[in-house]
């Protein structure tokens, strides 16, 4: 892997938007490898294809690429909000790429998001286009990193760092058992999840969890048993040994 971008990529564009699509896309081709199994490469899916930019030619993971110069670890634009949302119910997401490239066509970030730590807490819906505008009334949507657990953010490039290829499928598959939660389940499960690794530390207490009530209850609204819910999901999050249970209502988180 290189952090060099081939800018010959782009010649015969005249716009910015296609010059740094095309770039970029070339980098990955040559670069990028798959989180999810042993292949050393993805291949570009045909032209048009929805949502969907790369796929693992060996275990078919779907990768979607998202570049830019600016760098922003908190959120990150995509498209439709209800295109969105219906993806993430029928866990369908695929996994997500952000690369932030220098002006010297340098990567300096790649970041990682595997596919099944996206959830509807995590997505936030944009203001609909106005009346004049081309596609009035398209309302869009923004990815929250913020609102994802620390640990699901893979980190590929790091200021402008190379993390060797081993390490970024350990965390990945350290990760992988949530991909088995059903989506309905998978989002409180994320976002308690979220909550525990805002502690820092391996050990923590029911109580510790139950401090932060009122935040899940703002991100579930429609859910009146919070603190049942909350021993649910440290239920799953244990039965898929992401947690340990420790006895006497003491937890370790194991990832």
């Amino acid at each position: 892997m290189t952090i060099e971008m081939a800018q010959a990529a782009g010649d015969g564009y005249k716009s910015g938007c296609q010059i740094a699509r095309r770039i970029s896309e070339e980098w990955a081709v040559a670069n990028l490898f798959c989180a999810a199994c042993e292949s050393d490469y993805v291949l570009p899916t045909p032209a048009n294809t929805k949502a969907i930019d790369f796929r693992c030619p060996k275990c078919a993971s779907a990768y979607q690429l998202k570049a830019g110069r600016k760098w922003n670890e908190r959120r990150v634009p995509d498209a439709g909000y209800a295109a969105m949302m219906s993806a993430i119910a029928s866990d369908n997401v695929p996994n997500l790429l952000v690369l932030q490239y220098t002006p010297e066509w340098h990567v300096n970030n790649l970041l990682l998001v595997p596919s099944f730590l996206f959830n509807s807490s995590a997505i936030e819906k944009r203001k609909p286009l106005s009346k004049i505008a081309r596609r009035a009334g398209w309302i869009g949507c923004n990815i929250l990193l913020s609102a994802l657990p620390d640990l699901g953010k893979v980190r590929i490039i790091d200021a402008g760092n190379i993390v060797m290829p081993h390490a970024v499928r350990e965390q990945y598959q350290r990760l992988r058992p949530l991909a088995d939660v059903v989506p309905g389940v998978r989002g409180w499960a994320l976002d308690v999840l979220r909550i525990v690794q805002s502690f820092k530390q391996p050990y923590f207490i029911l109580a510790d969890v139950y401090a932060c009530e009122e935040k899940l209850r703002e991100l579930h609204p429609d859910n009146r048993n919070i603190r049942p819910k909350i021993r649910q999901q440290l239920q799953v999050l244990r039965d898929f040994g992401i947690l340990s249970f420790l006895g006497n209502g003491k937890y370790a988180l194991r990832i």
